[in-house]
């Protein structure tokens, strides 16, 4: 497994789902984490608990990525419990598909405040914190970024948008040693999609007829590329997009 001793991660949207699976992966690695949550406070407090209980550090900090300040205090509450932050992911994002008519501004602006507006906010203050050693920016966006989903239209542009982002990003951070990576899932089985009607849906198994393994991925399925691309096994990466989708075809 990659090494993470030493090093402190910050980790948006990790109440539930692929974001509690990596926080958990990334304390399991040796990392000190921050479990960032928005309205979900039992859920952060109880991965922080999971990852104490097995010997980790790991501390819940609530903040709303798409608000300036709220990001300025999260670092400096990751900074001020941990004395540093030299991890990133941005996990953080909200997902609603509609099709055309019953689009809303209101629908565009939650979703592109904080699945883009977030993740820079986020990337602008951990830049802040990395110092000169650098860090690892790990966005997460999906295959919907590059997948003609119906009714998907302004989520899908605004993982379009994550995924560019991240590459100009990656461009302009290097010079500081600051690493931008994209993952993209395929469908994933989260408390989100069981919520949403996805799980036992005609969609469910839309997807899995198109996924060459036969099945949905696992949180944990993302989790351990997070752990790799925030480790220095992957320091030669940068400005690429890891989709994790199973085969997805």
């Amino acid at each position: 497994m990659s090494d993470l001793k030493g090093k402190v991660a910050v980790v948006t949207g990790a109440s539930k789902g692929i974001g509690a699976a990596t926080a958990r992966a990334l304390a399991a690695a040796g990392a000190a984490v921050v479990v960032n949550y928005a309205s979900d406070r039992k859920g952060a407090e109880r991965v922080a608990a999971d990852i104490a209980a097995k010997g980790g550090k790991a501390a819940a900090v609530k903040a709303d990525v798409a608000k300036t300040s709220d990001v300025q205090q999260l670092f400096d509450e990751a900074e001020k419990t941990f004395g540093r932050v030299d991890i990133l992911v941005n996990n953080a994002g909200v997902y609603q598909f509609h099709p055309l008519e019953e689009v809303t501004e209101e629908d565009f602006h939650r979703h592109f405040n904080t699945n883009v507006l977030g993740t820079l906010l986020a990337t602008k203050e951990a830049a802040k914190h990395f110092g000169p050693r650098g860090g690892s920016v790990i966005n997460i966006s999906s295959v919907a970024s590059e997948t003609a989903l119906p009714t998907s239209s302004v989520y899908s542009a605004t993982k379009g948008a994550v995924d560019t982002l991240s590459r100009v990003l990656a461009a302009e951070l290097g010079p500081r040693n600051i690493r931008v990576n994209v993952i993209a899932p395929g469908g994933v089985e989260t408390e989100g999609t069981h919520a949403a009607g996805v799980i036992g849906s005609d969609f469910e198994k839309m997807m899995i007829s198109k996924t060459a393994l036969g099945r949905l991925g696992q949180p944990d399925d993302i989790a351990r590329i997070a752990v790799f691309l925030a480790s220095e096994d992957s320091s030669w990466l940068t400005g690429e997009r890891i989709v994790a989708s199973g085969g997805y075809f």
